[in-house]
């Protein structure tokens, strides 16, 4: 981009002034804009691009679970230097608000046996949406009737599917967690709502870290979503949001992650996608078969990562048994 100020600037100083300007455009994280459009046929043509089925087998249920092997767990625990443990979750949310459309449901009982005094809970959450952290399993998204592998939605049942399930996770997930702070990277306290992700904003984390996301990662993105509402109060979240294009599925692909997660629910709102609110889930969960935590806190574990003076650590997240579930509450933990 060239930028003409002053007639009599120098060329040299012209130059300087051009290159200078470049730079601090290119630190801003990229609003809305034409190219950003995407139409259905191109969101096809992706999600055939992208595709994992088969990569693992024709009954494969993991998907790119399939990518963290026992060596990278290995790996991971060698991340681990001071033993300092960090949750990446919300507290579970009891209070109604126009984001929280199902609250946790939570009711105590106290009672006696075998001559104790003893009590117990009975909960129940439908933890899907914008308020609970949570992973989504690959039975929650379909595309044109069939979901990651080629499984067909009709083992969609009320009991639970028949495939696919949330229980299929039960060694849980635990690899080098990357955590990507937009914020920090673009120099400012919190990505503005609607602010669009792609490739090339976690390619600038890369250079300027030195780190390079590499198959079998977490990889976890700080938009600042909760930093925001502390300091500018609610606002539309369904409207705009912070979060990656659907673009960066292709990316995805090519570094083989494991899993994505953020602080909002990864897409950005609005999606940019003709007709689609969250393409990206989409992508990622049916085409490359990959789990998605959504509505996680990466607040604290910044804080940490910062203070340890590194954006990696061991991360170890287990997802409830459920058997035919499609995701499941979590409480990701990083460990530095």
């Amino acid at each position: 981009m060239e930028i003409y100020v002053l007639e009599h600037v120098t060329r040299k100083w012209r130059v300087l002034l051009v290159v200078l300007v470049t730079l601090f455009l290119g630190s801003v994280p990229a609003m809305a804009n034409p190219e950003h459009a995407v139409s259905r046929v191109k969101f096809d043509s992706w999600m055939q691009e992208i595709s994992n089925w088969g990569r693992w087998g024709a009954n494969d249920e993991l998907g790119t679970l399939n990518l963290i092997t026992p060596e990278l767990r290995i790996a991971a625990a060698g991340l681990v230097e001071s033993g300092h443990a960090v949750s990446m979750a919300l507290d579970l949310n009891k209070v109604s608000s126009p984001l929280n459309t199902n609250p946790f449901q939570h009711s105590l009982e106290v009672g006696a046996f075998g001559g104790h005094q003893v009590a117990g809970d009975r909960y129940s959450v439908e933890y899907h949406g914008f308020a609970h952290s949570h992973v989504d399993g690959l039975a929650h998204f379909a595309h044109k009737g069939k979901m990651y592998n080629g499984v067909s939605v009709d083992v969609l049942k009320a009991e639970g599917a028949t495939k696919l399930g949330i229980h299929n996770a039960k060694e849980g997930i635990i690899t080098r967690g990357v955590l990507v702070d937009m914020p920090w990277l673009h120099g400012v306290d919190w990505l503005e709502p609607g602010t669009v992700l792609t490739k090339w904003d976690f390619e600038k984390w890369e250079q300027k870290t030195g780190i390079k996301v590499r198959s079998g990662d977490v990889l976890l993105v700080r938009t600042g979503r909760w930093q925001r509402l502390k300091d500018e109060g609610e606002w539309n979240f369904l409207e705009a949001a912070a979060g990656s294009h659907a673009s960066v599925a292709l990316w995805l692909k090519e570094r083989d992650v494991a899993v994505i997660g953020s602080d909002g629910v990864s897409d950005v709102m609005p999606s940019h996608v003709e007709g689609l609110a969250n393409p990206l889930h989409e992508l990622v969960l049916v085409g490359l078969g990959m789990p998605i935590l959504d509505n996680l806190d990466l607040d604290a574990v910044t804080e940490a990562a910062k203070r340890h003076k590194r954006w990696t650590f061991m991360f170890v997240g287990a997802p409830l048994r459920v058997p035919g579930g499609t995701g499941s509450p979590l409480n990701p933990i990083a460990v530095f």
